[in-house]
């Protein structure tokens, strides 16, 4: 039997002390992340593998983010998110210089392992302390903490590519990004708060009722962004509509409105609320994959890629609020599980993609990831609790 002990002990004067907090974790998040894509190129070339061992390195920072998901679960709903978060980001910290000097693949698969746990450690605390967050604030915020990791990713990976054009050293790279990820998990620290515990929590926990919905509908969105990350330049090279050397604007496309939509997503939620939000976003994205597979023009594939981008970009943010107000289980269950099975389909996904493009081709196995989004807005009316109160929202912030 789990009990609920609530100790959040949040007063008016700490909410914007709390919002802030919230918004490094995710900030730091992104960042540390970000950070590794522009040390792959050089890792691979230290460590002389070919693209399949490359594949399978980084397949060891997906499968230690999804154990560590696991894992946060149970010690978040027992401890709180507090400790979570700055577990997950001073593992990080410490790991991140790790990825320059590992000098074997067995040492650099153990370190991205590792890297990948804290990764998947901050992810669930963050999002549980941002459910706590929003919750006393009284008005949507998810969006905006997800779009600051989003940021956050934008100025790890500048930073990163800029210090290695500079021509210093990945290690001195990384030893300063991870000094600029000390000072911010310092400045949140002392204003995370103590969120909502469980006592007698199991270590592994199923997901059940309303969150496997939950879960399956952030994984069907995480396997479109996953699609378009892993195989949207090929699908527009293959349609002739951009040259290799070019395809990449299209995610860089589907990105920034995949940010926009986020920063200013708050203020969408808080007139449509959750369910109208993620009903008419996804139809949004429905409809741009279809611009994106039928057009011959360029220019209006990107705007394909955009609607995608901002139709999808705040239905992974409404499914952790309501995984955070639902009531089968203790939140920081709901949301790890949500979180590990969305994850999950990111990993598997593009596999998944690639399987189905090889037996009919790429374009089919688009329109079969279009088929699948449209659970999104059919199932919107049934994910979203009628009952709940996150989503009464006063009409402006």
């Amino acid at each position: 039997m789990m009990t609920a002990k609530n100790d959040v002990g949040l007063v008016r004067g700490d909410h914007a002390g709390a919002r802030l907090a919230t918004r490094i974790a995710f900030l730091v998040s992104g960042f540390g992340l970000a950070c590794w894509a522009p040390l792959v190129p050089l890792a691979k070339a230290r460590l002389g593998i070919d693209e399949g061992t490359l594949g399978l390195l980084l397949l060891c920072l997906g499968l230690g983010s999804v154990a560590a998901m696991q894992l946060s679960g149970p010690l978040t709903s027992r401890l709180g998110a507090k400790p979570v978060v700055l577990i997950g980001g001073g593992g990080l910290t410490l790991l991140l210089p790790l990825l320059t000097v590992a000098s074997t693949t067995a040492t650099m698969a153990l370190v991205l392992l590792a890297f990948g746990g804290f990764m998947g450690t901050i992810e669930v605390g963050m999002n549980v302390h941002a459910v706590e967050v929003e919750r006393h604030a009284g008005r949507p915020m998810m969006s905006g903490f997800h779009g600051l990791f989003s940021v956050g990713g934008l100025a790890g990976a500048t930073l990163l590519t800029f210090i290695l054009s500079a021509g210093l050293s990945a290690l001195a790279g990384t030893l300063l990004a991870a000094a600029v990820m000390v000072g911010a998990l310092t400045l949140a620290a002392p204003r995370l708060i103590a969120t909502s515990r469980a006592d007698e929590t199991p270590l592994l926990v199923l997901p059940r009722g309303t969150v496997i919905l939950l879960a399956l509908l952030a994984a069907s969105t995480f396997l479109s962004e996953g699609a378009i990350l892993n195989w949207g330049a090929l699908l527009l090279t293959d349609k002739g509509l951009l040259t290799p050397a070019r395809a990449g604007i299209g995610y860089s496309v589907f990105a920034v409105a995949m940010t926009v939509g986020r920063l200013t997503g708050d203020r969408v939620v808080a007139r449509l609320g959750d369910r109208q939000t993620m009903f008419w976003g996804g139809l949004l994205a429905i409809v741009g994959f279809g611009v994106l597979l039928t057009t011959p023009v360029a220019m209006i594939a990107m705007l394909g890629l955009l609607l995608i981008g901002l139709g999808a970009s705040n239905t992974v943010p409404v499914l952790f609020r309501q995984a955070g107000a639902q009531t089968v289980m203790p939140a920081g269950l709901a949301v790890a599980a949500v979180t590990t099975i969305g994850y999950a389909g990111i990993l598997a996904g593009p596999a998944a993609i690639g399987f189905v493009a090889k037996q009919t081709g790429l374009q089919v196995a688009f329109w079969m990831l279009a088929g699948l989004l449209c659970l999104v807005p059919l199932l919107a009316g049934v994910a979203v609790r009628k009952r709940s109160a996150v989503k009464t929202y006063p009409a402006t912030l």
